[in-house]
Protein backbone atom coordinates (compact mmCIF):
# COMPACT_ATOMS: atom_id res chain seq x y z
CA UNK A 1 0.00 0.00 0.00
CA UNK A 2 1.56 3.73 -0.93
CA UNK A 3 1.54 6.60 1.82
CA UNK A 4 -1.21 8.68 1.01
CA UNK A 5 -0.95 12.01 -0.74
CA UNK A 6 -3.31 13.68 2.04
CA UNK A 7 -1.96 15.66 5.40
CA UNK A 8 -3.85 13.01 7.80
CA UNK A 9 -3.84 15.14 10.70
CA UNK A 10 -6.76 16.11 12.39
CA UNK A 11 -7.78 19.62 11.15
CA UNK A 12 -8.84 22.35 13.55
CA UNK A 13 -12.64 22.16 13.70
CA UNK A 14 -13.66 25.33 12.33
CA UNK A 15 -13.45 28.71 13.69
CA UNK A 16 -16.18 30.64 11.39
CA UNK A 17 -19.62 30.71 10.72
CA UNK A 18 -19.65 29.15 7.44
CA UNK A 19 -17.54 26.20 8.79
CA UNK A 20 -19.51 25.27 11.72
CA UNK A 21 -22.33 25.50 9.92
CA UNK A 22 -21.01 22.71 7.01
CA UNK A 23 -19.86 20.72 9.64
CA UNK A 24 -23.42 20.72 11.12
CA UNK A 25 -24.72 19.95 8.16
CA UNK A 26 -22.50 17.37 7.27
CA UNK A 27 -22.92 15.69 10.42
CA UNK A 28 -24.94 12.69 10.60
CA UNK A 29 -28.08 12.37 12.45
CA UNK A 30 -27.63 10.02 15.40
CA UNK A 31 -24.03 11.75 16.31
CA UNK A 32 -25.06 15.28 16.27
CA UNK A 33 -28.24 14.14 18.72
CA UNK A 34 -26.41 12.97 21.06
CA UNK A 35 -23.67 15.01 21.60
CA UNK A 36 -26.02 17.96 21.71
CA UNK A 37 -28.08 15.83 24.04
CA UNK A 38 -24.40 16.15 25.99
CA UNK A 39 -23.89 19.55 26.58
CA UNK A 40 -27.04 20.00 27.99
CA UNK A 41 -27.91 23.19 26.24
CA UNK A 42 -31.60 24.07 25.87
CA UNK A 43 -31.95 27.68 25.54
CA UNK A 44 -35.80 29.30 25.22
CA UNK A 45 -36.21 30.14 21.51
CA UNK A 46 -38.44 31.52 18.99
CA UNK A 47 -38.48 29.99 15.84
CA UNK A 48 -38.77 32.96 13.01
CA UNK A 49 -39.15 30.14 10.50
CA UNK A 50 -40.23 26.88 12.04
CA UNK A 51 -38.51 23.30 10.06
CA UNK A 52 -39.72 22.89 6.87
CA UNK A 53 -39.00 21.01 3.89
CA UNK A 54 -38.32 21.43 0.33
CA UNK A 55 -36.19 21.08 -2.61
CA UNK A 56 -32.98 22.87 -4.07
CA UNK A 57 -31.82 22.79 -7.62
CA UNK A 58 -28.29 21.19 -7.70
CA UNK A 59 -25.77 22.58 -10.14
CA UNK A 60 -22.77 21.07 -11.26
CA UNK A 61 -19.98 21.25 -13.86
CA UNK A 62 -18.18 19.31 -16.23
CA UNK A 63 -14.65 18.56 -14.62
CA UNK A 64 -15.31 21.27 -12.38
CA UNK A 65 -14.43 23.95 -14.59
CA UNK A 66 -17.00 23.64 -17.41
CA UNK A 67 -20.44 25.17 -18.00
CA UNK A 68 -22.71 25.09 -15.32
CA UNK A 69 -25.80 22.51 -15.53
CA UNK A 70 -28.96 21.54 -13.32
CA UNK A 71 -27.71 18.20 -12.21
CA UNK A 72 -31.34 17.47 -10.17
CA UNK A 73 -33.09 18.50 -7.17
CA UNK A 74 -32.11 17.86 -3.52
CA UNK A 75 -34.59 17.77 -0.71
CA UNK A 76 -33.37 19.89 2.17
CA UNK A 77 -34.99 20.92 5.71
CA UNK A 78 -34.38 25.11 6.81
CA UNK A 79 -35.46 26.91 10.03
CA UNK A 80 -34.58 30.01 11.40
CA UNK A 81 -34.80 30.69 15.13
CA UNK A 82 -33.45 33.61 17.76
CA UNK A 83 -32.73 33.01 20.85
CA UNK A 84 -34.65 34.27 24.14
CA UNK A 85 -30.96 36.57 24.57
CA UNK A 86 -31.73 37.81 20.85
CA UNK A 87 -28.99 35.43 19.20
CA UNK A 88 -30.02 34.27 15.66
CA UNK A 89 -29.61 30.71 14.35
CA UNK A 90 -29.93 29.42 11.02
CA UNK A 91 -29.80 25.54 9.45
CA UNK A 92 -29.69 24.02 6.12
CA UNK A 93 -29.36 20.19 6.12
CA UNK A 94 -29.99 17.43 3.65
CA UNK A 95 -33.21 15.50 3.60
CA UNK A 96 -35.42 15.89 6.00
CA UNK A 97 -34.82 15.78 9.46
CA UNK A 98 -36.67 18.34 11.42
CA UNK A 99 -34.87 17.96 14.58
CA UNK A 100 -31.69 17.60 13.10
CA UNK A 101 -32.26 21.42 11.70
CA UNK A 102 -33.27 22.39 14.91
CA UNK A 103 -30.01 21.28 16.51
CA UNK A 104 -28.04 22.85 13.89
CA UNK A 105 -29.72 26.24 14.01
CA UNK A 106 -29.69 26.28 18.22
CA UNK A 107 -25.51 25.29 18.12
CA UNK A 108 -24.98 28.29 15.04
CA UNK A 109 -27.17 30.62 17.72
CA UNK A 110 -25.05 29.59 20.59
CA UNK A 111 -21.91 29.90 18.84
CA UNK A 112 -22.56 33.40 19.02
CA UNK A 113 -22.78 33.59 22.78
CA UNK A 114 -20.65 33.27 25.71
CA UNK A 115 -21.47 29.48 25.53
CA UNK A 116 -19.25 29.17 22.44
CA UNK A 117 -16.06 27.29 23.82
CA UNK A 118 -18.60 25.04 25.80
CA UNK A 119 -20.31 24.42 22.47
CA UNK A 120 -16.93 24.28 20.35
CA UNK A 121 -15.37 21.29 23.00
CA UNK A 122 -18.36 19.57 23.31
CA UNK A 123 -19.96 19.59 19.92
CA UNK A 124 -17.91 20.54 17.08
CA UNK A 125 -14.66 19.55 18.39
CA UNK A 126 -15.65 15.53 18.42
CA UNK A 127 -17.74 16.38 14.95
CA UNK A 128 -14.76 17.46 13.17
CA UNK A 129 -12.72 14.99 14.61
CA UNK A 130 -15.08 11.80 13.45
CA UNK A 131 -15.57 13.50 10.16
CA UNK A 132 -11.60 13.87 9.73
CA UNK A 133 -11.42 10.24 10.56
CA UNK A 134 -14.13 9.17 8.00
CA UNK A 135 -12.45 11.02 5.26
CA UNK A 136 -9.10 9.35 6.79
CA UNK A 137 -11.01 5.80 6.55
CA UNK A 138 -11.94 6.27 3.22
CA UNK A 139 -8.86 7.54 1.60
CA UNK A 140 -7.47 4.73 3.28
CA UNK A 141 -9.29 1.99 1.53
CA UNK A 142 -9.34 3.89 -1.89
CA UNK A 143 -5.22 4.28 -2.03
CA UNK A 144 -5.69 0.16 -1.14
CA UNK A 145 -7.05 -0.33 -4.39
CA UNK A 146 -4.30 1.93 -6.25
CA UNK A 147 -3.10 0.08 -9.40
CA UNK A 148 0.60 1.64 -10.56
CA UNK A 149 0.82 0.93 -14.09
CA UNK A 150 3.94 0.95 -16.01
CA UNK A 151 5.61 0.63 -19.42
CA UNK A 152 7.66 -2.27 -20.13
CA UNK A 153 9.97 -1.76 -23.34
CA UNK A 154 9.87 -4.86 -25.44
CA UNK A 155 13.23 -4.90 -27.36
CA UNK A 156 12.07 -4.44 -30.57
CA UNK A 157 13.61 -1.26 -32.34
Amino acid sequence: MSAMPHDTATPAPPTDRQGWMGLLARAPEQALAELWAATGQEPGHAWLRAPETGSVMVRGRAGGTGAPFNLGEMTVTRCALQLDSGETGHAYVQGRDREKARIAALVDALMQTAAAPTIRAQLLDPLAEAEARRRRDTAARAAATKVEFFTVARGED
